[in-house]
């Protein structure tokens, strides 16, 4: 009489040696493999767009609020001093 731990031992050497289970391995080492490679092209593109953003961006939005800044105290300085302001539409009244 053939003992359990026999036949469970060649029953696993049997899977474990199949096409099959050869396939899936080799299909799961290949899908980390490109889930690898995707996270560092991930990582390089987050690493570009960061640098770009604090390089072309950044300075500009700065920029753009000194801007509006100095058109405010224009308006108030305008305002103070009754003159009309350069925004104005105001016409002439008919």
């Amino acid at each position: 009489m053939a003992s359990r731990g026999g036949i469970l031992s060649k029953f696993s050497n049997a899977v474990s040696q199949s096409p099959i289970v050869y396939r899936g391995k080799r299909a799961a080492s290949d899908v980390g493999y490109v889930a690898n490679r995707l996270l560092e092209s991930t990582k390089k593109a987050a690493w570009i767009a960061g640098t770009t953003f604090l390089i072309l961006i950044v300075p500009l939005i700065i920029e753009m609020d000194r801007e509006q800044q100095l058109n405010e105290l224009d308006m108030q300085q305008a305002s103070l001093l009754g003159t009309p302001s350069l925004g104005s539409t105001a016409g002439p009244l008919n």
